[in-house]
């Protein structure tokens, strides 16, 4: 057993958050329960069509993590470990929803531990929202359905004016 001391105080949750949902804000809760702070790293996934902006993303996470005192956002760039040692973190939080999400984020977090010795944490995602993807959401609110329930109020009024109504 390790003593408190040695025990890290700062994580990140990583996430391209287009948009941040509910289900983002329960895993970076949860985070913000077990560690001293949490940076949440607001990123680019080459590989994904974007609704908002890196800077509206930003807005959008930064306006639903207001109120939680040891939370604060940044932009990444470049690989996350790279980032994650700036900020002097040696824990990265993720999020799972299901099995797919488990297989893919173990290989990231051997990955992640092999290139630089930063741990991860897999948090299950909670009951409510545990189905809920931002992808979805976007195809949701593109074919005029209500995602007010797994949002905040400031992403459900940016989605709308995104999607025209």
């Amino acid at each position: 057993m390790t003593s408190d001391a040695a025990l890290p105080v700062r994580a990140v949750c990583p996430g391209s958050f287009d948009p941040i949902t509910r289900g983002h804000l329960d895993i970076i809760c949860r985070a913000a329960e077990v560690f001293s702070e949490v940076v949440v790293a607001v990123g680019r996934n080459t590989t994904k069509n974007y609704m908002f902006d890196l800077d509206e993303r930003i807005d959008l996470v930064t306006d639903a993590v207001s109120e939680l005192p040891n939370v604060r956002v940044a932009a990444i760039e470049g690989l996350l470990v790279d980032f994650c040692r700036r900020q002097e973190a040696r824990v990265i939080v993720k999020g799972v929803r299901f099995g797919s999400d488990f297989d893919y984020e173990l290989q990231m977090a051997q990955l992640n531990r092999a290139l630089s010795g930063i741990e991860t944490m897999l948090l299950p995602a909670g009951r409510e929202y545990g189905t809920v993807s931002s992808s979805m959401l976007r195809e949701v609110a593109h074919n005029g359905a209500d995602i007010s329930p797994f949002v905040t109020p400031a992403v459900n009024r940016a989605v709308l004016a995104k999607v025209g109504r």
